[in-house]
């Protein structure tokens, strides 16, 4: 191994230890795949960089090098389709150093000019050997990958993958949170009403409804409110 080789393998690992000690701080998801996507430009050569990550049964873009703002969090891709989907369902690698956009497995997205490149470099990030995203670099120019260079790819791609489930687990905990919330705020709007008023269960849950429509609030935003002005009646 020369000198030059050397300080790569030094830097790759700096780097991957920075990523380790972000993902220990407990980062948002955000935050860590754009750390993901900044580290892997400064160790491999590549003139684009997305992270996608596995939502139900789609791989939704959630990180790029290039600004997308429109696309990010918006594009989907199925299981199977183009080569990204090939990597998730195949969950292999693919390498291709010229013609990407020659592959059979390839398919065109008119949103992302990234499409016409010649090299792509394709990772499957894995959580305790559940497949939770893909990680895609790509060249204009023909570019033939290094083991190293994949090998740092893949290594950053573990790490991120066990992020990318922590946040995931973290999501649907707050999501069943929230809609426990919910039910518990608009049950108790509505024994308010009933008591108040002395209608019934399901006129009470028809006015809150219409209130949500003619003052363009969620229903719990309703809810809450009931709540609240009877808590601040009952002290008065």
């Amino acid at each position: 191994m020369t000198s030059i080789e050397a300080m790569a393998d030094d830097s790759a690992l700096a780097l991957i230890n920075r990523v380790a000690h972000r993902i220990a701080d407990a980062a948002p998801l955000n935050e860590v795949l754009q750390d993901v996507v900044a580290f892997l430009l400064t160790v491999v050569k590549c003139d684009s960089c997305f992270i996608y990550v596995l939502e139900k049964d789609e791989l939704v873009l959630r990180a790029s090098k290039n600004p997308h703002p429109d696309v990010v969090g918006r594009l989907t891709i199925p299981m199977g389709q183009g080569i990204t989907g090939w990597v998730a369902e195949h969950r292999q690698p693919v390498v291709l150093s010229r013609g990407a956009y020659a592959d059979p497995r390839f398919k065109r997205f008119n949103e992302l000019p990234e499409d016409r490149y010649e090299a792509f470099l394709s990772v499957p990030l894995f959580s305790g050997g559940r497949l939770v995203g893909v990680i895609n670099l790509q060249d204009r120019a023909p570019h033939a990958y290094t083991d190293r260079e994949i090998s740092v790819v893949a290594t950053l791609g573990f790490l991120a993958g066990s992020e990318v489930e922590r946040a995931r687990l973290a999501s649907e905990n707050t999501l069943l949170a929230d809609r426990l919330d919910t039910t518990r705020v608009i049950e108790r709007a509505r024994e308010i009403l009933q008591t108040e008023l002395g209608i019934t269960d399901d006129l009470a849950l028809q006015m809150m409804q219409r209130e949500s429509q003619d003052r363009r609030k969620s229903l719990h935003e309703i809810a809450d409110a009931i709540v609240v002005s009877y808590a601040v009646r009952r002290r008065m």
